[in-house]
């Protein structure tokens, strides 16, 4: 027996060499992996792709919990099927995460040197943010490797490298073409403190305590949180069907008195009314509020702007004009109490505030001219493979938002899931897509004139009727490129083909798409995992992946959220440090039912790291009390012996069944009580006798029985808990393969 073996395992001497070993025998890539036994025992070519790309963690960022347990699941599902005998293939990736990087780097320059963008301008900015990024992609890399992820870095993409770079200009243009991307004035979410329009994508609804107002509106009560943005405010809409209100008819006028004086208010009848909130009438502010934006629109009414792009009250705001709205938030407040307009304050009402998830600033909605993808716009498919939606059919991309889940071409585990995706597509509205930073995939578009761009944001938005072309390359002299970039969602939308050398018709889009499994958090469903099909339905006419496996939320061991305020944060690398990967990985797997969120503690990771020395001690005992037999000659075997082996094949049948039904909670639960409690606790402790006898029959019947169950275990313990099983793999006697990652997935026997 190997020297390696007399003492304790020892994860820090051994992981890091270990995954250099997997790295240096190639077996991360699928062009590279050795040939599969079939049924009938020969050896052939590997046919069945397997494919995973891995959701590109945020090149600035660090590993926290919910990458490890992606990586940690996704990991698993590719070293099952390699073993498997499938092309396995796991593409890596980061992303620019435009808006973050961008507003961090920006954020330092200012701290030292107190310059903004604009001081140092564009060219600048970008260089400054490319060094920071190469410098922050290393260590997301290392971190990375150190889960165990069997990445094929050979295929590694950046959403920014010259590769996803062509592919977003050319779906850009592509999309343009069909008539589904196009530019006019939408309200939008404005971040007032980045100065750039955010996705809905990327909102985090805060909690706050704020004081809710009821007003008087003429004969009527209205609430809100934000009086300063009632100047506006000139329609006071109530339900159709709202009994209270029967004989205010549609379009009616009344006279009101309101903050800054008398104005002549007009009834608007509309369902977007809920009878059921207060006193059932509201008043509306159309240019911001996507809600009364809409209602202003199926009714042609006046939409004025009352707050600028700063949060600044505009003129119609009378003597708060010019005043940031925190600060006439209390002025206009004492106004109308003074004027009799305030019937009661509710001082403790709690709601949720849009916030940038990415910067933190509040969002304002806003009208603005913006690039906008029309999600309801009819238009023909050249070509589907998606059922119920013919090549060459009128369609529309909801309608293939639609088809490719309730076809059940894509599979959403858990299933009840399926409903919330598609609650999310029927409210789905046209997506903005232009962004007012410079980081990120410049808009292919370009204008005739000069002065072309407006001063007030960066954007087109003050020019009208300036000639327009969409193109990835200039039309030549005179023209001008939109300064405006795109949402990184629109490149992160191509990521399952884009990765896989789309736009070309590489051999690897031929064999690798669609992929196999989406995996990711649940929290994003609607956001990413609903923009993948959509842009891949477009533009290949096929879905992104045939599974979406949606894992939950890694909470502290109380259950609450982890973060930084509470205190409660448990750092993977941490984990990894103190315990190994394996731990850290086996800790996030077992009770983890897909879609339920999982609460972890650093004595659960412990724990585990107690399970990977239980493995080494097992095998240790196996290998020296087996030194010198034949462990590969199948003997005749004893009535117990059989029983043995039987008790092992309902594992193996059971652990495969719930890898294949994406329940990895449940087969690396399986395994860990058959190989701790079965084969450690029953299995050895009845083989010491015949160990130890002096019937050698008996301990050749021992020796092959657990030989056999320890390679088996390995093998099915391997996929969750790579690094301890790969350094036994190396020092057995005997074995189906030279390493473990590619050994072949046991088979009843």
């Amino acid at each position: 027996m190997h020297d390696k073996f007399l003492k304790p395992y020892d994860f820090k001497g051994t992981e890091t060499e270990i995954y250099k070993r997997w790295e240096e025998a190639g077996y991360f890539n699928p062009d590279k992996l050795p040939l599969r036994l079939n049924a009938q025992g020969k050896l052939e070519d590997r046919k069945e792709p397997f494919t995973i790309v891995l959701p590109p963690p945020n090149v600035t960022g660090t590993l926290h919990m919910g990458h490890a347990a992606m990586l940690a699941v996704e990991d698993i599902l590719v070293r099952t099927a390699r073993m498997q005998g499938k092309r396995a293939l796991w593409i890596p990736g980061t992303d620019s995460a435009a808006i973050a990087t961008q507003s961090k780097v920006e954020g330092e320059i200012y701290k030292k040197e107190k310059k903004t963008r604009y001081d140092i301008g564009r060219e600048e900015l970008l260089k400054r943010i490319d060094a920071f990024t190469k410098e922050s992609e290393s260590t997301i890399i290392s971190q990375v490797k150190r889960m165990g992820s069997s990445l094929d870095w050979s295929r590694y993409a950046y959403t920014l490298d010259s590769k996803r770079y062509s592919a977003v200009m050319t779906a850009f243009v592509r999309m343009f073409d069909a008539g589904l991307i196009y530019r006019g004035d939408r309200i939008v979410n404005w971040d007032p403190k980045l100065q750039t329009t955010v996705s809905d994508d990327e909102i985090e609804y805060v909690e706050e305590s704020v004081p809710f107002y009821y007003f008087k509106y003429g004969p009527f009560t209205i609430g809100t949180v934000r009086p300063e943005t009632k100047f506006g405010d000139k329609y006071v809409v109530m339900h159709p069907d709202d009994a209270r209100y029967r004989e205010w008819k549609h379009g009616q006028q009344i006279e009101v008195e309101w903050i800054n004086g008398p104005i002549t208010a007009t009834v608007i009848k509309d369902e977007a009314a809920d009878m059921e909130v207060g006193s059932g009438v509201m008043t509306i502010t159309p240019a911001h509020s996507v809600i009364d934006f809409e209602i202003a629109k199926r009714h042609n009414l006046d939409i004025e702007r009352v707050i600028d792009d700063r949060g600044i009250l505009l003129d119609i705001a009378g003597e708060f004009k010019g005043q940031h709205i925190k600060k006439a938030r209390p002025m206009i407040v004492e106004k109308l109490q003074a004027k009799g307009l305030i019937e009661k304050v509710d001082e403790k009402y709690v709601h949720n505030i849009a916030t940038n998830s990415r910067g933190g600033g509040i969002i304002e909605p806003q009208i603005k001219l913006q690039w906008f993808i029309a999600v309801n716009k009819e238009f023909v498919i050249p070509h589907s493979e998606i059922p119920g939606i013919a090549s060459g059919s009128t369609t529309t991309l909801k309608a293939l938002m639609r088809a490719a889940v309730e076809s059940h071409a894509t599979t959403i585990l858990p299933e009840r899931f399926e409903r919330v995706y598609m609650h999310w597509i029927d409210n789905l509205r046209d997506w903005c897509i232009s962004r007012q930073i410079w980081f990120g995939h410049r808009i292919p578009a370009w204008y005739r004139s000069t002065d072309a761009h407006g001063k007030s944001n960066g954007t087109p938005s003050e020019s009208r009727g300036v000639e327009i072309k969409v193109s990835v390359d200039s039309p030549g002299a005179g023209w001008e490129q939109d300064p405006d970039t795109l949402d990184t969602w629109f490149s992160s939308g191509l990521w399952t083909f884009s990765t896989l050398g789309w736009p070309e018709k590489t051999e690897d889009l031929k064999r690798f798409h669609p992929t196999s499994v989406l995996e990711t958090g649940y929290d994003i469903i609607f956001f990413w995992v609903a923009r993948m099909v959509l842009m891949s339905a477009f533009h290949l006419g096929q879905v992104p992946f045939k599974t979406v496996y949606l894992h939950g939320l890694v909470r502290d061991a109380k259950g609450k959220k982890m973060s930084k305020s509470l205190g409660n944060i448990i750092d993977p690398v941490d984990m990894i440090e103190k315990y190994g990967a394996d731990a850290a990985r086996l800790s996030l797997i077992i009770g983890a039912a897909p879609g339920n969120d999982i609460k972890l503690s650093e004595d659960r990771v412990r724990g585990y790291k107690n399970f990977a020395n239980k493995i080494w001690n097992i095998a240790r005992f196996v290998l020296e009390s087996t030194e010198g037999l034949d462990v590969t000659t199948k003997p005749t075997l004893s009535v117990e012996d059989t029983a043995d082996i039987e008790e092992l094949n309902k594992t193996i049948a059971e652990v495969t069944k719930q890898m294949n039904d994406y329940r990895l909670d449940l087969a690396a639960d399986a395994t860990y009580h058959y190989i701790w409690h079965t084969f450690a606790d029953v299995v050895i402790e009845k083989s010491k006798a015949a160990l130890k006898g002096d019937d050698l029959a008996a301990k050749q019947r021992t020796a092959w029985k657990l030989y056999t169950i320890l390679t088996t275990s390995l093998k099915l313990i391997h996929p969750f808990m790579p690094f301890v099983t790969e350094e036994i793999w190396t020092h057995l006697p005997k074995k189906d393969s030279d390493m473990l990652i590619v050994a072949p997935w046991p088979t009843i026997s």
